[in-house]
């Protein structure tokens, strides 16, 4: 009975200790609910603030630009036991304190996120690797300060292949815009969210397969 108090007696220490050092906020602006949670009692204030400014200023955008059905309810996590960077599902994005705390200038972080909530795409909704270059492609073209992140795409590398994923994708869908055909991203975007993208859509809207393209890109990678 002793063992089991004291354990107990821990845990709602515990437990206090918890709801204590976790804020919640709650922000509503232009039709849009961002609720900000906090489990980090040392994060800079100044950042915070600017987590909370890029989403305001670029979801509206994204919304515009690629789904106007898009949530408008969402939520942010600072969360002290996640390891990676940030991570999105069902409109809510865990940001890892440590990665903030380390990299305080990558505020657009919240764009390539935030562009998964945009997404939408479900399940099967696609390759996992073009969901990615397209929110890559979406950080590339909306984010708000990447040069203080010194976030930039990459330059082209023989080694490299358009199912990398993340920015090695989004140059090559730069490429594509510029050269193949504007809008493209908006058009496999939709069709990704509507389960109607297929191997053969590159073809369809394009003249030409993946691999086809991809040979061109790679012979003439230059963006500007």
């Amino acid at each position: 009975m002793k063992k089991n108090f004291l354990l107990t007696t821990c845990l709602a220490i515990a437990c206090t200790s918890f709801i204590h050092a976790q804020s919640n906020e709650l922000i509503q602006k232009k039709g849009y609910k961002l609720t900000f949670i906090n489990q980090d009692a040392n994060l800079d204030q100044n950042l915070k603030n600017r987590l909370i400014e890029t989403f305001f200023v670029v979801y509206p955008k994204l919304e515009k630009e690629y789904n106007k059905k898009t949530a408008k309810d969402i939520t942010f996590v600072i969360d002290t036991a996640y390891d990676g960077v940030a991570a999105t599902a069902n409109a809510r994005v865990v940001y890892s304190s440590k990665y903030m705390a380390k990299h305080p200038g990558d505020i657009d972080v919240v764009t390539h996120e935030v562009m998964h909530i945009v997404q939408d795409y479900g399940n099967n909704g696609g390759p996992g690797w073009l969901t990615e270059g397209i929110a890559d492609y979406a950080r590339y073209k909306f984010g708000v300060d990447n040069a203080g992140a010194q976030w930039e795409l990459p330059a082209f590398k023989p080694t490299q292949h358009y199912s990398n994923a993340y920015r090695i994708t989004a140059r090559f869908l730069v490429w594509l815009e510029k050269n193949v055909k504007p809008g493209l991203v908006k058009t496999f975007d939709k069709q990704l969210r509507e389960h109607t993208f297929t191997d053969d859509s590159w073809k369809k809207e394009t003249g030409k397969t993946v691999d086809e393209l991809w040979t061109a890109y790679a012979a003439h990678p230059e963006l500007s």
